[in-house]
């Protein structure tokens, strides 16, 4: 179909007077739609989050540069949040026409954001719940299109260009207070440049923030470093947390967001320098990682969210390949996967961070290795959850111990437990101590006992029961915190002789890699690894292995334990110190303790441990040694009210 040149002519011509119309009248109506904005903002900020929000002045000049001045945006009944003075911003009317805010250069020059906490009130909740009408609806949020449009508009608020003065950034939570100055933050032609004033309690730094940042491509590559000397201290973290961190530097960098279908993509990396981190809860000294890098690439879709295998995370000299998901498709599903490729075992050495692992300090190995760990938990279904951990060692042998060297387990060497980090008194395990006891001279009945209640696969496995440790997870998942261990005699003998008795994440990352050492080099025979554990484990308060106990409680030998007193001491190793309170007033067992002890036979007798002839002509536990004074025994009095105000009544868990 063919049209005239005039036709054209004249339609173009008419379209080029509705577009100028439309611009005249955005231009005449600009300060109208401007101030119905900000009416809309204030409506939304008072019914949906019961703030005020307020502007002084708000005018444009030319067609797109908005003036604003005094704005303030304050929860009723709580601190303000954000105070401006003067604010010039540009944006496209034809993006604000759509609903689309989209800011280009942004001034800003004095004024400030605050978070308070006053008691338990803050005065940001109101923005941190959902949307109503989220909240109200029952379908299924799709992850990948979730984020994807929150990430879109909060770049789009990003502005191009930006200019900050006089500007601050303040937390005061009951009274622990950080500040941000922002002496200068400039973004010029996709450059940042920053100067920041960092103070918090017990120190007082000045930052400088540099780098690539273009939000409209979603694209940037910054960098942090301090203008001081020193490393960068990260506030308010210790004043919250009791958690100390600093480096020296650390890089963010954005290379890619794409979303394709129902996938979303995010590519880039993130590098640090020089982390130092001191915590009570992670280890007793400063943790130092001179050089760490994650390459990360995440993956939304409708139902999972992801860290795909193709990440990978660099700890000096160690690389990681980690995938981590969680999926809602059908079920409820974690999945982490780590693997660690074949590499050499002195690089895994030097690597390990300092302050984590100080028992490894000065160990030498040859041969290489590699490892896997496949992890998976169904919330709905539990019971088939998989942990999986392997270790593939290619002529691994250790050269030279560190400071936990294991071959002292073969000699004689002097033990001295730590206690609420007080030394205790030396033991010396070795036959020139009247107390020692070789594993043959403990009785039989004694050391099934213990085995049973310990460790009952301690000559089968080699330091770890993948099984327990199942089980461990799923009861720490199920109470929402780590009730339960799966500990072994192995990994016992090894905190108890090397490590200490403080529950960090050193301490336990210590004893795994110490017992796999152990177990898996055949340093220690299996009996001699019994043998020391039955002389240093404590029994009671200042009571040190099976020799001063036999005595203690009962006056014999170790070899003349009998069944009933063998059952007994198995069940008070998990609380020596507490043995006094399952006793009665009347010296005698309590009757919780005599289930325990009952619910122990049982078990025995079932395995093929225990038969019943052993029980024959046994009496009730007696403690007739030193023990007997520590048990509160009253006098016969016919009038007393018989109370057991100070038992510890717990069951006994195998």
């Amino acid at each position: 179909m063919n049209f005239p040149k005039q036709k054209i002519y004249k339609a173009l011509k008419i379209l080029g007077i509705i577009l100028v119309l439309i611009l005249v009248a955005l231009y005449y109506f600009r300060d109208s739609l401007l101030k119905q904005a900000i009416a809309k903002v204030t409506h939304k900020m008072a019914v949906q989050y019961n703030s005020n929000f307020s502007v002084e002045s708000a005018s444009f000049d030319g067609l797109s540069t908005i003036h604003l001045t005094d704005v303030v945006l304050a929860p009723i009944n709580a601190d303000t949040l954000v105070k401006i003075k003067n604010v010039e911003t540009s944006i496209s009317l034809s993006n604000l026409l759509i609903g689309d805010v989209q800011i280009g250069t942004l001034k800003v020059d004095n004024g400030y954001i605050q978070l308070v906490k006053k008691g338990k009130k803050r005065n940001f909740d109101a923005f941190l719940k959902r949307d109503r009408e989220e909240s109200e609806s029952n379908e299924k949020r799709k992850y990948a299109s979730f984020a994807y449009r929150i990430i879109s508009k909060v770049l789009n608020l990003v502005p191009t260009d930006m200019d900050l003065k006089n500007f601050k950034f303040k937390i005061d939570d009951n009274g622990k207070l950080t500040s941000i100055d922002v002496n200068k933050l400039v973004l010029n032609n996709k450059q940042l440049e920053t100067n920041l004033h960092v103070q918090a309690k017990d120190f007082d730094q000045r930052w400088n923030i540099k780098g690539f940042a273009d939000p409209r491509n979603q694209k940037a590559d910054i960098r942090f470093f301090n203008l001081d000397t020193g490393a960068i201290r990260v506030p308010y973290l210790d004043q919250r947390y009791n958690l100390k961190a600093s480096f020296d530097s650390i890089r963010l960098n954005l290379q890619n967001i794409d979303k394709s279908g129902s996938e979303l993509h995010i590519d880039g990396f993130t590098s640090i320098v020089n982390l130092k981190i001191n915590h009570p809860k992670i280890a007793s000294k400063d943790v130092v990682i001179k050089n760490a890098r994650f390459d990360y690439r995440f993956l939304l879709g409708d139902n999972f969210i992801s860290i795909d295998s193709t990440s990978t995370m660099q700890l000096n000299k160690i690389k990681v390949r980690p995938y981590i998901s969680y999926d809602t498709e059908k079920d409820t599903v974690y999945t982490l996967k780590v693997d660690i490729p074949k590499m050499k075992a002195q690089d895994f050495i030097v690597s390990l961070p300092d302050g984590l692992f100080t028992h490894f300090q000065g160990m030498q190995a040859t041969g290489n290795f590699d490892y896997k760990l496949d992890f998976k938990f169904n919330k709905n279904k539990p019971n088939t959850l998989v942990f999986d951990s392997k270790l593939n060692k290619e002529d691994l042998r250790i050269t030279k111990y560190g400071e936990a060297d294991l071959n002292k387990l073969n000699g004689e060497f002097v033990y001295r437990a730590i206690i609420q980090n007080v030394l205790q008194r030396p033991v010396l395990v070795g036959n020139a101590n009247p107390n020692y006891t070789p594993l043959d001279q403990i009785s039989p009945y004694l050391r099934k006992c213990v085995l049973t209640t310990e460790d009952p696969s301690f000559f089968s496995h080699r330091g770890f029961i993948n099984e327990a440790f199942k089980q461990s997870i799923l009861k720490n998942i199920r109470t929402k915190k780590f009730s339960r261990g799966a500990s072994t005699i192995s990994m016992q003998l090894i905190k108890n002789v090397f490590l200490t008795r403080e529950k960090t994440l050193s301490r336990k990352l210590e004893e795994i890699l110490l017992v796999y050492i152990l177990e898996n080099n055949r340093i220690v025979s299996k009996e001699r690894m019994l043998e020391v554990y039955f002389n240093i484990i404590e029994w009671g308060p200042n009571v040190y292995g099976i020799g001063e106990a036999s005595h203690f409680y009962f006056q014999k030998s170790p070899a003349d334990l009998n069944v009933d007193e063998c059952l007994y001491l198995a069940t008070i190793i998990p609380k020596p110190r507490k043995f006094m309170y399952q006793f009665n007033d009347q010296g005698n067992l309590k009757d919780y303790a005599i289930k325990n002890q009952k619910f122990l036979r049982n078990l025995m007798f079932r395995r093929g441990l225990l038969v019943p002839e052993d029980t024959i002509g046994i009496l009730p536990v007696y403690i007739s040694g030193n023990a007997r004074s520590l048990i509160k025994i009253k006098a016969p009095d016919s009038t007393a009210i018989k109370t057991d105000s100070l038992a510890v009544e717990d069951e006994f868990d195998l």
